[in-house]
């Protein structure tokens, strides 16, 4: 590890060579086998089913994990999947599931897809992938993963293969013994055949490949964003990208002494890059606490006791979990933590503070995203840690602040913090094939060479990049642009709230009003004319205060803590179109709100009793977003 404190140091890395002339593996077989070279009998990966301090846990060594990857890669390439063919994976955490995305992506290509989403989004995302085989659970109580990729695999004709994973081999007798009593039953509809994924793997030679590792750089990855919305896109990652994030976090970040807690799923970039393949090149123990992570049963309750079992060094962590954390006691030894990795979405001021105030460790925010293979910035862990930055570009990694047209040719490069489009080049970046299907690629890059990140953000005078809001989440109203950063950020000062989502909802005079959703802190008790009393107070541009404040139980968010706007834009076109049909008289409401790949969000109609079309459309005509009748 080296020293990482500002940017000159980070100039100082880069200037050593160029990132074609540093002497790295070219494959992910080659990184583990050289990373098991050096550190075989250490610990490299450990999983426990059940988040008890004292629980059963499963640990691999280098040379373990070397040979379980490399029975997986032979395994898959035994039934047909080449260089060029994908492997879906929809599974929660555990061993399996990081021997099986290694194998994948040495054999071919891997297709991680979150297992919460359901069958017809799992289908959409594995008929966009083309894959043709698929690794998932084995039936198993308290989860219906298998039930959905069962359903899922009859509406991906590709699919010819289903590798399962039982989750029973972790329990202890009892109940090891009760579990096929109580297996649920699903119907199969599909006729895909179907293996036991560990049975067929240990049948295979461990000792070394049985086919060519091919040298040269391919795509070897395909992780979906957007699938939440029904609409998938696939990012495109390549075996250099893969290797440039390892290299990374352990050039700056991780030591072989390190330890690793990863309550993330494996089925998202930043659990996958910046630290499992961290952990590849470093050489350090990497921990997967329960299949659901942090969502996982008695994780939050006892995750301060699993930092003392492991002599924890690094945790890995999003907002939404140090706010959980921190209405819980830190009631165990965690001297061994040196830091938190932070990541996802911006951290409250408050909230960093609290953390540091409990644990005496700091939180190191950084930033990536999937469309260039993860990793991008990071507050540097040895210097100043400018809270609200995502801290300063790695090494090899360039940012621009850009003004674009829709093609992508620059306007303007900002100066010193001047806001505008960050747009990104490195290693991780595949300039004009980010995303699989290509039409979604034009107008993604700056100059052809820079991926246009749609974060809108400035760099301050010391190299630090800070995100100031999403270019797509402008609120227009009335042709004046609103970043809803200014109104999360005003309504976030209130001690009450834990989160908050703006976004614009419908109007038929502006176009859009901005409103917020929030979420508050636990036991808090404050209305929403509160809320809003206080964002006229903290908000200094009129026409960026809320028309609407609304309380959540809880904000949707994605896997890894993000607040999920699509979602929150779904329930305002609802809300604000049901007003305005009822307050006119029409006998009509929303049934749902869908997205359509061209039209954007589509409001599906029903009667509630004799509106006519007419009438209808003089109510909901004078919004832009668009309505349909439903059609069942």
């Amino acid at each position: 590890m080296t020293s990482f404190a500002s940017l000159a140091d980070r100039n100082a890395i880069e200037a050593e060579a160029p990132w074609e002339a540093r002497a790295l593996p070219t494959s992910v077989h080659a990184l583990l086998t050289d990373t098991a070279a050096r550190y075989g009998d250490r610990p490299a990966f450990s999983f426990q089913l059940t988040s008890g301090p004292t629980d059963p846990a499963e640990t691999l060594s280098w040379a373990d994990l070397l040979a379980r990857v490399t029975q997986a890669a032979n395994l898959f390439r035994s039934l047909g999947i080449g260089q060029d063919d994908v492997v879906a994976l929809v599974m929660p955490n555990c061993t399996e599931t990081a021997v099986a995305l290694l194998g994948a992506a040495v054999a071919g290509i891997v297709n991680p897809i979150n297992p919460l989403l359901d069958a017809e989004q799992i289908a959409g995302i594995m008929r966009e992938s083309g894959a043709k085989i698929v690794v998932t659970l084995k039936a198993f109580p308290k989860t219906d993963i298998a039930a959905k990729v069962a359903d899922a695999v009859a509406l991906a004709p590709e699919v010819r293969q289903v590798l399962e994973v039982d989750l029973n081999r972790y329990l202890g007798v009892p109940k090891r013994w009760i579990v096929p009593l109580i297996r649920p039953k699903h119907a199969v509809r599909h006729r895909a055949r179907i293996a036991d994924f560990a049975k067929a793997a240990a049948a295979q030679p461990a000792g070394g490949l049985t086919f060519e590792d091919l040298p040269g750089d391919r795509i070897a990855a395909y992780f979906h964003t957007g699938g939440t919305t029904g609409m998938p896109k696939l990012a495109q990652h390549r075996v250099s990208g893969m290797i440039y994030n390892g290299w990374v976090g352990a050039r700056l970040l991780f030591t072989s002494e390190a330890v690793v807690i990863c309550p993330l799923p494996l089925f998202h970039v930043f659990a996958v890059y910046p630290i499992l393949f961290s952990a590849l090149t470093s050489g350090a123990h990497v921990v997967f606490p329960t299949p659901a992570g942090y969502r996982g049963e008695g994780v939050m309750d006892n995750f301060w006791k699993l930092v003392e079992r492991w002599r924890v060094t690094f945790m890995i962590t999003v907002p939404t979990a140090v706010s959980a954390l921190m209405q819980r006691p830190v009631n165990a030894d965690v001297s061994s933590l040196e830091c938190a990795l932070s990541g996802s979405a911006a951290m409250p001021v408050e909230l960093f503070r609290r953390f540091e105030t409990a644990t005496g460790v700091s939180i190191v925010e950084g930033y990536g995203l999937t469309e260039a293979t993860c990793l991008v910035s990071c507050n540097p862990p040895g210097g100043t840690k400018k809270i609200g930055s995502v801290g300063i570009p790695f090494p090899h990694t360039h940012v621009r602040i850009l003004h674009c047209d829709a093609e992508g040719r620059v306007l303007k490069d900002c100066g010193t913090d001047e806001v505008g489009e960050i747009c990104v080049a490195n290693p991780g970046v595949f300039p004009g094939q980010t995303y699989r299907e290509a039409s979604r690629n034009t107008g993604l890059f700056a100059d052809e060479f820079y991926l246009r990140t749609g974060d809108l953000g400035r760099i301050d005078a010391e190299g630090y990049l800070f995100i100031t809001g999403r270019a797509k989440d402008l609120i227009i109203r009335g042709g004046h642009n609103i970043d809803p950063a200014e109104i999360e950020e005003a309504i976030l000062t209130h001690p009450a709230v834990a989160f908050a989502g703006a976004i614009g909802q419908p109007d038929a005079v502006a176009g859009e009003l901005p409103c917020v959703y929030v979420e508050l802190v636990t036991g808090a008790d404050v209305t929403p004319e509160v809320l809003l009393a206080h964002t006229r107070e903290n908000i200094h541009e009129r026409a960026a205060v809320p028309k609407h404040v609304e309380i959540l139980d809880e904000l949707p968010k994605t896997a890894v803590g993000k607040v999920f706007k699509p979602d929150l834009r779904k329930r305002a076109i609802r809300r604000v179109y049901d007003a305005a049909l009822a307050e006119a008289g029409v006998e009509a409401r929303v049934a749902e709100v869908v997205e359509d790949k061209k039209r954007g969000l589509v409001a599906e109609i029903v009667h509630t009793g004799q509106a006519s079309e007419a009438a209808v459309e003089r109510v909901l005509g004078t919004f832009t977003r668009p309505w349909e009748w439903r059609r069942d």
